[in-house]
């Protein structure tokens, strides 16, 4: 059972999803029908609306991705990031091996990202469920609304949509409509793709170079 919105959520996401009740009913609905039928999801249910959990006016950066890592014990709740003590995923050492060449930074300790959310980046993926072992297959149920709404909100506030670092053509396609001024687009850091253009395309410091001339302090994109 997911958690209530009212208690899984930041209060200042609560305009943009409220009038979605019925597509999250209908989500849960799915959800319980892939219980009954013996089809472990993930993540654990009190994360799947996790990255939610920051406000709205705080986000300086969204990175989308597509859904969740299928294999049990890497989802977070938040995209791309696994929970401490947890190896990781070839995409995430990706990203962390393009961290390390853009900014001359350390190698990461841990593949937790959440000091990165805690600065203001959303990690949000375009649907926030997956059934265990099965990439994509929670596509097309409903979290795209949800997740549209959020970024819709995003682009919309008064402060101006934040910077949008966009992975591969899923994440190009649902961020479509964030001013192009703001996008950093590469191909996706999975091992299939990343030698199309993501090694190189320095995401992190284009992002805080974006957030700069914005006025907006930059992320500490370093991980302990």
């Amino acid at each position: 059972m997911l958690s209530p919105i009212e208690s899984a959520v930041h209060p200042s996401w609560l305009p943009a999803l409220d009038a979605l009740s019925d597509e999250i009913s209908s989500i849960q609905d799915f959800l319980d029908a892939e219980t009954k039928s013996g089809h472990n999801w993930l993540p654990a249910p009190e994360n799947v609306l996790r990255a939610f959990a920051q406000p709205l006016d705080r986000v300086k950066v969204v990175i989308l991705g597509q859904d969740p890592y299928p294999t049990p014990g890497h989802s977070s709740g938040l995209a791309f990031s696994v929970a401490p003590g947890i190896a990781l995923p070839r995409t995430l050492s990706n990203i962390f091996s393009e961290l390390q060449s853009d900014l001359g930074v350390n190698a990461p300790m841990s593949g937790d990202l959440t000091p990165w959310s805690r600065q203001g980046v959303l990690l949000l993926n375009s649907v926030l469920t997956v059934q265990s072992g099965a990439t994509g297959s929670h596509r097309g149920k409903g979290w795209e609304q949800v997740t549209g709404a959020a970024l819709n909100a995003l682009k919309s506030r008064p402060s101006g949509a934040p910077v949008a670092i966009l992975w591969g053509k899923a994440a190009q396609q649902c961020g479509g409509d964030f001013d192009p001024r703001g996008v950093i687009s590469s191909p996706h850091p999975s091992p299939l793709s990343a030698h199309r253009g993501f090694w190189g395309s320095k995401p992190f410091s284009r992002a805080n170079d974006l957030l700069i001339q914005a006025g907006i302090a930059p992320i500490e994109w370093e991980l302990a």
